[in-house]
Formats: structure tokens, C-alpha cells, sequence
């Protein structure tokens, strides 16, 4: 059999047992989401009020109302096509992300890329998160997506760089942590360019639709009761863990304070990434912190940590690792995709008491802590043919922009100083 043969059939049965686990094991959502979005668009379309409807069960629309002015197609359209048209955005955004993420990765290390593609597209469907995105019919995958438009822009130096921060942030609030990245690493230009887009979108849709505007800035943004309890065990973000130390009265001043020290860690590392020129570490890590602090992270929302994944991935490269602290990330990665893939904290779903419940409910919180803080940094930028990698001159790591080479003396101010611990490695 050829080469390409055996990757076919391999690619053919990982396809064929992702869809027999997928059909078998519980957990498919029956497109709720979508079905949310559905209602109270078409019910907002024939002149009612946006945030007046909800379902059977009290769940009613949550996002901004420009993300409604974008889903009103959906109104013209009956229920299946609905749902076929949340799976094409959704396919179109998995692509786009696999080209940006993975593509380059294959296209250096000599991968057939149609194999490396197809290999990601079923590591992917594995994760719980995806799955339940694809089975509610969120939007996180198109958000994702729109803020990896301004990855693509930032490496290319585009004047458009932070539009697609600004269109996503201004249909649902957690990607607004991404500006907050681009002030964080001094991208004034692109933050800007963030801030403006929010703010033309949400000005816009306020004067077409002033009473839903009013709705939402005054009343459902701080609702929190429309999206669900705090403490439910799909909460994977700081406040679900404390919500669950104590489900009738969290401690928000515990809450607070671990938000801060996240905070602290994610703009200290986040700067370190961009000072030596590691991007794509510094989105990553900006899409971590963001499930972490938003007051509300349920399962589906952690698409956001599918690019750490691929970083992580990445620095283990070529496989299989020679060098320990590689091996070491590979056998964390492949701990933490298969935490991610298990849907373990929903085995918690109907009580968390005890220490072992406590560790099992908050599973992905804890994924998602090791990522912010060992996420490596500074390795070679997979997104460019010749990246600016961080290489050894002389006695210290630097950014590497064909100034030196392994045999040139380093220059003196290039040297620590003595007693002052190096903080570029």
C-alpha cells in the first residue's frame, strides 16, 4: 500500500471512530444556542423586544445587539437551514484556523500538509469543547477565527490590524481581552483600530436599534441569572471555582484577587512574547486568560485554548522530542488534551463535595491555569518561511534578526549584569 494509502485509511477510521463516539456518548446539545439565537432574532425581526424572549426554560438572548443585527438572516430562515448555515460558518472558521495554525507547521518540518491537516481537523473534533460548540451552535469558533484575522494582520504589518478584535468583541464580550493584549504589548495602532470598530459597530446598531441597546447596557448585561448558575459545573472559569467553595454566597474579594494575580502573570508573559517576537504564544495565552477572568467560562467557550494547544504542540517539534524539557511539555500537552477530550467534569455535574470532587469539577480551570503559566515562550514563530526565533548570542538570548551568529563575540551591553538574573530565557 502507498504512502498515501495508509494516511487516507488513517485519516478514513480516526473520521469513523470520532463519529461512532460522537453518536453514542451523551452529550449532543440539540443546537440550543442556535436555537436561542433563532427565536429572538426572528421574534425581535416582527417587532418585538430582543431581550423579552426566551425559551420554554427561561433562556433568553445574551449578547450584544449588534450581534443580533448580524444574525438577522436568520429570520428569514426556517429552522434546518438555520442550523445548516451555523455549521457552514463554523467549517469556514475551523479552516481558516487549521491554514493560520497548522499549515505553516507542515509546510516547515516537510509534512504532507493535506495529512497534517486532516490528522488536526480530527484532534480537534475530539475536544469536549468542540464538540459541544458544534452541537449547541455557538459562534465561538467564528470568533476565534475573527480574532485570528488580526493575528494574520499583526504578522504582516496590515494598518487593518484590530478589526477583527473589534467586530468580535463587539458581538460577545470575552474577546475584548484581546485589545486589552494589544495596549498590554504597546500595539497602539491596532488597539485603536480595535476600540474604533467596537465602538462604530455597537454606535451604529444603538441608532438603528435604540430601545435594545438601552436593554442591554442597563439591564441584561448584568443579569448574570439569564446565562445559568454561577457554581454549575460547566462554569469553568476563577469564579466557577469559587461559586462552588460556597454556591449561595461566593466570595467575590476571593474571586477579585486571583483575577488580579492572572492578570499579572498573563501581561508579564504576554509582553515577554511579543519583546521576542513570539506572536503567536502571546494570542494564545491572551485566549487563556480570557476563559479564566470572564465571571462566566462554560465548556464550550474553551475553543479559546485550542491555540495554546497548537503552540504547545509546536515547541515539542521535531517529533519525537530529543530534548527532556520538550518530552516533558509533550507528555503535559497529551495530559491536558485528554482532560479536555474526557468531559470529566461533567461526571460532577449533580455534586462536587469532597476534595476529589473539588479537583474533578473544576478540571479544565486547572488545564487552563498550567497553560497561562507554562505555555513556552519564545520558541520559533511557525506563522513566517523565516521567523525571527530566539537563538544564543554569545551569552544571552536574544531576537535574532541575522545580526550574529554562533562565533561572533557578544557585544558588552549585551551581558547581564553581574548579580542580575537574566530574564530573557
Amino acid at each position: 500500500m502507498s504512502v498515501n494509502r495508509r494516511r487516507a485509511a488513517t485519516v478514513a477510521g480516526l473520521a469513523a471512530v470520532l463519529t461512532v463516539v460522537i453518536a453514542v456518548l451523551p452529550g449532543h446539545r440539540g443546537w440550543f444556542d442556535v436555537g436561542v439565537y433563532h427565536g429572538a432574532v426572528g421574534h425581535w425581526a416582527r417587532g418585538g423586544d430582543l431581550y423579552e424572549w426566551t425559551t420554554g426554560n427561561g433562556y433568553g438572548f445574551t449578547y450584544p445587539p449588534f450581534a443580533a443585527a448580524t444574525m438577522l438572516p436568520m429570520a428569514a430562515l426556517a429552522w434546518y437551514p438555520t442550523i445548516v448555515a451555523n455549521l457552514l460558518l463554523t467549517a469556514l472558521a475551523v479552516a481558516f484556523l487549521l491554514h493560520l495554525l497548522v499549515d505553516p507547521l507542515a509546510r516547515r518540518h516537510g509534512w504532507s500538509r493535506w495529512y497534517a491537516l486532516a490528522l488536526s481537523c480530527c484532534l480537534l473534533a475530539g475536544l469536549n469543547q468542540v464538540r459541544d460548540t458544534v452541537s449547541f451552535g455557538q459562534v465561538n469558533l467564528v470568533l476565534v477565527a475573527l480574532v485570528y484575522l488580526d493575528l494574520w494582520l499583526v504578522e504582516r504589518g496590515s494598518r487593518l490590524a484590530g478589526v477583527g478584535t473589534g467586530l468580535a468583541a463587539a458581538v460577545k464580550l470575552t474577546p475584548a481581552v484581546y485589545i486589552g493584549y494589544l495596549l498590554v504589548t504597546g500595539r497602539w495602532r491596532a488597539a485603536t483600530t480595535a476600540i474604533g470598530t467596537v465602538v462604530a459597530a455597537t454606535t451604529v446598531t444603538a441608532a438603528l436599534a435604540p430601545d435594545a441597546t438601552r436593554t442591554f447596557f442597563t439591564e441584561a448585561l448584568w443579569d448574570t441569572d439569564r446565562v445559568g448558575r454561577l457554581a454549575y459545573v460547566s462554569n469553568q472559569s476563577l469564579l466557577g471555582v469559587v461559586a462552588r467553595l460556597d454556591p449561595t454566597h461566593p466570595e467575590r474579594r476571593l474571586w477579585v484577587a486571583l483575577v488580579a494575580v492572572v492578570l499579572v502573570v498573563w501581561a508579564t508573559r504576554a509582553r515577554r512574547a511579543v519583546r521576542v517576537g513570539d506572536e503567536r504564544a502571546g494570542f494564545a495565552l491572551t485566549g487563556v486568560v480570557a476563559c479564566l477572568v470572564s465571571p462566566v467560562t462554560w465548556v464550550h467557550h474553551l475553543v479559546w485554548l485550542v491555540p495554546g494547544l497548537v503552540v504547545l504542540a509546536a515547541s515539542t517539534l521535531p517529533w519525537p522530542p530529543a530534548d527532556p524539557s520538550a518530552r516533558r511539555r509533550a507528555r503535559a500537552g497529551v495530559a491536558g488534551y485528554v482532560v479536555l477530550c474526557s468531559g470529566l467534569v461533567w461526571v460532577f455535574a449533580n455534586g462536587s463535595t469532597g476534595p476529589l470532587g473539588f479537583l474533578g469539577a473544576n478540571a479544565y480551570v486547572w488545564v487552563s491555569i498550567g497553560m497561562l503559566v507554562l505555555l513556552p515562550v519564545g520558541r520559533a514563530d511557525p506563522g513566517k518561511d523565516h521567523p525571527r526565533s530566539t537563538e544564543h548570542c554569545g551569552a544571552v538570548e536574544v531576537p535574532c534578526r541575522s545580526q550574529c551568529s554562533a562565533t561572533s563575540p557578544p557585544r558588552a551591553e549585551s551581558l547581564p549584569a553581574a548579580g542580575v538574573r537574566d530574564d530573557s530565557r
